[in-house]
C-alpha cells in the first residue's frame, strides 16, 4: 500500500511539474506577443486562444499536486470541533467522498474529450486547433486528482492503523496562511 501511495504521489508531482511548464510556456507566449506588438507592430494571432488552453491544462494538471501538498481550500470548522481519532475517521470519509466526486469529474471530462475526437471538433479561431488536444488535459488532470484522493484516503487509513513509517505526511497549516 505504501508503494502505491509513493507512485501516486510521484505522478501528482510530475503533473504539477507539467503545470509549471505550461505556466512558463504561457508566459513566453505572452512575452512574445508583447515583443512582436511593441517592436514590430505584428501579432502571433494565437496568443489569447493558446493562453486559455494552457490555463485550463495548467489548472487541471495541478489539481492532484495541490491536493497532495494540502493547498486546496478546506472548511476546517468541523476539524476544530472534532479531535484525535474521530478527526482521522472524518478525514478518511472526506477523502473517499472526494475520490468519488473527482471520479465523476473525470468521467464527465472524458466524455467531452471523447466527443471532440468523435466529431473532430476544431476551434473557430484562426488556428482551427483540433480541440481534443487541449481538452485531453481535463480528464488527465481530473484522473490524477482522483488518484491523489485515493492516495490520501490510503494515507488516512494508515494513520488510523498507526503505520506511517516511511510516508511523507503533509500537515494542514493551522495559521490559515498568516
Amino acid at each position: 500500500m505504501k508503494q502505491l501511495i509513493k507512485i501516486i504521489d510521484g505522478i501528482s508531482t510530475f503533473a504539477g511539474g507539467l503545470a509549471g511548464a505550461m505556466l512558463c510556456l504561457g508566459l513566453l507566449l505572452t512575452c512574445g506577443e508583447i515583443l512582436l506588438r511593441t517592436a514590430f507592430d505584428r501579432t502571433l494571432y494565437i496568443t489569447d486562444e493558446y493562453s486559455g488552453y494552457l490555463m485550463c491544462g495548467m489548472t487541471f494538471c495541478a489539481l492532484g499536486y495541490t491536493l497532495k501538498d494540502k493547498g486546496h481550500i478546506r472548511m476546517t470548522i468541523i476539524h476544530g470541533i472534532i479531535k484525535d481519532r474521530k478527526r482521522d475517521y472524518l478525514d478518511a470519509l472526506c477523502f473517499a467522498l472526494g475520490c468519488l466526486f473527482s471520479l465523476f469529474i473525470t468521467l464527465f471530462t472524458w466524455e467531452l474529450f471523447r466527443d471532440s475526437i468523435a466529431t473532430s471538433s476544431q476551434s473557430t479561431q484562426l488556428s482551427s486547433t483540433y480541440l481534443a488536444i487541449p481538452q485531453f488535459f481535463m480528464p488527465f488532470g481530473a484522473f490524477i486528482m482522483t488518484l491523489q484522493f485515493f492516495s490520501e484516503f490510503l494515507k488516512s487509513i494508515l494513520v488510523l492503523k498507526g503505520d506511517t513509517t516511511g510516508l511523507i505526511l503533509v500537515e494542514q497549516a493551522q495559521d490559515l496562511g498568516r
